[in-house]
């Protein structure tokens, strides 16, 4: 698998606040934040549930990549999607680091994705609390 998730209900906006200050305090920042259905209804006329594409970027987990392979930034940041549900429900997705930075195929690597994704993880508990 290429991602792990969490099923919320609430308000769309009020989870992706959550989501948001969940990733704040493990360290990451919302670098770019993509209105899918906005974009959509822009751009092709098509109507679509709300679908948010969160850019999430831990700088010191950033930086010690890029030091060890400097293409690594293709593969950065960690994308979270926060789409709503046909039954109103909302999914929040998380990349899984792990998947996508084995590409690399390096020990120091392999370790920091470890670290990335056992923080994302948290993420996803905190933001399924409640």
């Amino acid at each position: 698998m290429y991602h792990f998730s969490a099923t919320l209900q609430g308000e769309f906006e009020a989870v992706i606040q959550k989501v948001t200050e969940a990733l704040k305090a493990e360290g990451f920042g919302v670098l770019t934040e993509i209105d899918v259905k906005a974009t959509f209804k822009a751009k092709l006329d098509v109507d679509r549930l709300p679908y948010r594409i969160l850019g999430a970027c831990n700088p010191t987990f950033a930086h010690k990549a890029l030091e060890a392979e400097p293409d690594i930034g293709l593969l950065l940041p960690c994308n979270v999607v926060v789409r709503e549900e046909e039954n109103s429900d909302i999914t929040v997705a998380f990349m899984d680091p792990q998947a996508v930075l084995s590409l690399v195929d390096r020990d120091d690597i392999a370790e920091l994705a470890n670290e990335v994704r056992t923080r994302l993880e948290r993420v996803r508990d905190a933001i399924s609390e409640n």
